[in-house]
């Protein structure tokens, strides 16, 4: 089911993005990040989603236990870019993801929200790379790691 307020289209961040077709006040619902729930070790079985982009997956981090694959299943939001300054935040409620805007949204404006990932692996420069920021905004931070 698609939703009338967005619109998935070609982005400047990075490959495709969610695009708001009309204004959004802050605190919106705009989308619920959906896709097959499996558990951390499946989803390191799965990993990656494309062996020649291998850091590009649609995975949304629940808890210890549990990821969300929007790959299987997923709608409109698994192509949400990161952003280090976002206009949406994740919003977890009993296991279930909802993205919302943090502040008033613009018609024709990107949705992002700041993907805070976290690695096991020692944060170095060559890993900083790997997870290179693209968002543009003036006081990015390189990195989508947290």
């Amino acid at each position: 089911m698609s939703d009338p307020r967005i619109e998935v289209l070609s982005s400047r961040v990075h490959g495709k993005g969610v695009f708001a077709l009309c204004g959004m006040a802050a605190g919106e619902t705009v989308i619920e990040y959906v896709g097959e729930i499996i558990s951390m070790a499946e989803a390191l079985r799965r990993h990656p989603h494309d062996p020649n982009d291998p850091e590009h997956t649609f995975y949304f981090h629940i808890d210890d236990a549990r990821v969300i694959d929007g790959l299987y299943g997923g709608n409109a939001s698994r192509w949400i870019n990161h952003s280090c300054r976002p206009n949406c935040v994740p919003d977890e409620v009993d296991g279930r993801i909802f993205i919302k805007t943090r502040r008033q949204v613009w018609a024709g404006e990107e949705l992002t929200f700041n993907y805070g990932l976290i690695s096991d692996e020692p944060l170095t420069e060559v890993l900083r790379t790997k997870y290179a920021c693209r968002c543009g905004a003036k006081k990015c931070k390189g990195t989508m790691l947290a």
